[in-house]
């Protein structure tokens, strides 16, 4: 068996309040093979970004373990979760998470910032992906002047320009129109597809769903392995039938 990209195992997260415990993640586990399109799916609350959290390292479980491509960022300390971060996973939000004073251009480019590369020699690549996804004439923008299918098309050129091999995306369709959505689910595939990234997505949206390989359903913070969905050639009527199964 190949390395997974990402190895969960028996995963709880327990938030304390108001004098109890409150399970949100309750002995999850799952694996991601490199190159794979898994979705995630769940009500709001059943503890999906969350799970991204501990996915990336920028949160730490109340139990098991996740392996990020064969890092054990459970016992990993922070600076060391913090470069496995920076060198593995590139992030797509759903509330696009640009910084206000920089140009589409800089934004992009920030990830590279961040490691300490050049930016100005990867002007080019910069270019490049911005004309993939429709933005290259925005590159002198600031953020306040884009649409929200910009913004989320710009967030996701900054999560691609690094290299990284995960794509972890938090409903990163949630503000779009339609047709900016699908337009930006496209380029997530083309990325898996292309590039060879795995892309890890959470969603509501059966729409979106049908663009992964497999489909995950998280309820009440389990994982609902009978329900699991694999394409390819999912439909949407497939994901409503598993979510009603799951009385989601």
């Amino acid at each position: 068996m190949t390395e997974a990209m990402l190895d969960v195992q028996d995963l709880y997260k327990i938030h304390g309040g108001s004098g109890e415990d409150h399970p949100v993640l309750r002995g999850v586990t799952f694996r991601v093979e490199p190159g794979e399109f898994v979705c995630i799916m769940g009500p709001s609350g059943s503890g999906k970004t969350t799970l991204l959290h501990l996915l990336s390292g920028l949160d730490e479980p109340s139990a098991g373990q996740v392996h990020l491509g064969g890092v054990d960022l459970t016992h990993a300390g922070e600076r060391r979760r913090t470069v496995v971060r920076r060198d593995q996973v590139g992030y797509v939000f759903q509330f696009f998470h640009l910084m206000p004073n920089l140009t589409v251009e800089e934004n992009i480019g920030l990830p590279l910032a961040i490691a300490g590369r050049s930016v100005k020699s990867q002007s080019g690549r910069i270019t490049e992906l911005a004309k993939t996804l429709g933005i290259e004439e925005r590159l002198g923008a600031l953020p306040h002047e884009l649409s929200g299918g910009e913004m989320q098309r710009a967030s996701i050129a900054r999560a691609l320009i690094g290299g990284q091999p995960l794509l972890l995306c938090d409903e990163p369709t949630g503000n779009l129109s339609q047709a900016a959505g699908r337009e930006v689910m496209e380029e997530l595939r083309r990325a898996c597809d292309d590039e060879g990234r795995t892309v890890v997505l959470v969603t509501h949206s059966p729409r979106d769903a049908t663009f992964a390989d497999r489909v995950l359903l998280l309820v009440d913070g389990e994982m609902r392995a009978e329900e699991e969905l694999r394409g390819p050639g999912l439909t949407e009527d497939d994901i409503h039938a598993a979510l009603n199964r799951a009385s989601i």
